[in-house]
């Protein structure tokens, strides 16, 4: 049976862009790092010590061991030792604020690792080269940091609402799986061994749904509206699940209420409430999401696109498409390719 998460996974392979980067990071003393305004989403987890968290708005939060801290929105935060502690600003040339060099240089470890690489020592030697016990003294805390890219031009609704910062502090027999999956990524990270490029990609895919999962489930008790109730009231949920399952079909209000068990009337009125649209608002929200991601990886012809995004007319299809992306699907499906050959050509004429 389809779970209610399965639209989770929809709502971030709808918003994800490029691959995920991640890197285990040593810290001595004190540091600190301001990371600017990004197309990243992030988390941190302490593996060992303690930092600071220090959001552009609201309190310093202080992290332990075994905590994790998501933050979805790419607004620009410190990290540091300490609240009141100088930050270095961050100099990172990958998209995402959690690049090898994103924290202060002077305070950066030496042998951070990530994925793919044996970060060399100043001395030019690996930590795979190096011969007999590393002198250096035990670091004062040691992070897994994490990116994701987003495509924040259209954000689904479930991720957009989320809050700044996502805490999910470490509590005994708290999130299992999230636990396992922080176990074996902290693991691949110190240790990269070969196949450690496809592993490290699926072990933080399966982190961020993890990490959602988690938040969602400790919400669910608490949000009288939004997608944390959504997701676990029954008949909204059998709704969206329905939706998700089979977009093409031809919903309509009535029927969607009859998967949700309700009549007409109470579903429209219930699924508006808490997820914050109309059942056929969010169905043609979602409708072309689905096709503007077919048109950008796939070559499928527009009326296959059509088909799949519930329209019988490509000239209807077209016609919807460009109301609501401002530009028709063969001129959308032309930018993504120049898009992607742009910076294809780039590396080409570098080499």
């Amino acid at each position: 049976m389809v779970t209610p998460m399965d639209v989770l996974s929809d709502a971030i392979t709808s918003m994800r862009t490029g691959r995920p980067h991640a890197g285990r990071t040593e810290k001595h003393g004190s540091w600190g790092v301001r990371f600017p305004d990004s197309e990243g989403a992030g988390f941190h987890v302490v593996l060992q010590g303690a930092c600071w968290v220090l959001p552009p708005d609201g309190e310093p939060l202080v992290l332990g061991p075994g905590d994790v801290v998501f933050l979805p929105h790419g607004r620009g935060y410190g990290l540091a030792d300490g609240p009141r502690t100088p930050l270095a600003e961050f100099s990172g040339s990958l998209p995402g604020p959690f690049a090898r060099d994103a924290v202060a240089p002077e305070t950066t470890a030496p042998d951070a690792a990530v994925p793919d690489t044996d970060v060399p020592d100043a001395d030019g030697a690996g930590r795979a080269g190096r011969a007999g016990a590393d002198p250096r003294p035990r670091p004062d805390t040691v992070l897994l940091c994490g990116a994701y890219l987003l495509d924040r031009l259209r954000p689904h609704p479930l991720l957009a609402e989320l809050p700044q910062v996502l805490h999910i502090p470490a509590r005994l027999g708290r999130h299992p799986e999230l636990r396992s999956a922080v176990e074996l990524l902290g693991g691949e990270l110190e240790r990269p061994r070969p196949g450690a490029s496809a592993v490290l990609t699926s072990l933080l895919d399966m982190l961020l749904l993890y990490v959602l999962r988690a938040w969602y489930e400790e919400q669910s008790g608490r949000a009288g509206t939004g997608w944390a109730a959504a997701l676990h009231d029954q008949p909204v949920s059998e709704a969206l699940r329905a939706i998700h399952r089979d977009p093409a079909r031809p919903w309509t209000v009535e029927t969607l209420g009859q998967a949700a068990g309700l009549s007409r009337a109470a579903f429209a009125r219930r699924f508006t409430a808490l997820a914050g649209r109309s059942p056929l608002a969010y169905l043609t929200w979602w409708r072309m999401t689905l096709a503007a991601r077919l048109l950008r990886e796939s070559e499928l012809p527009l009326r296959a696109v059509a088909e799949r995004s519930g329209y019988t007319s490509e000239f209807a299809f077209a016609k919807a498409f460009k109301r609501e992306y401002g530009v028709a699907p063969g001129g959308y499906r032309r930018r993504g390719q120049e898009s992607v050959a742009a910076p294809a050509a780039t590396s080409l004429a570098q080499r």
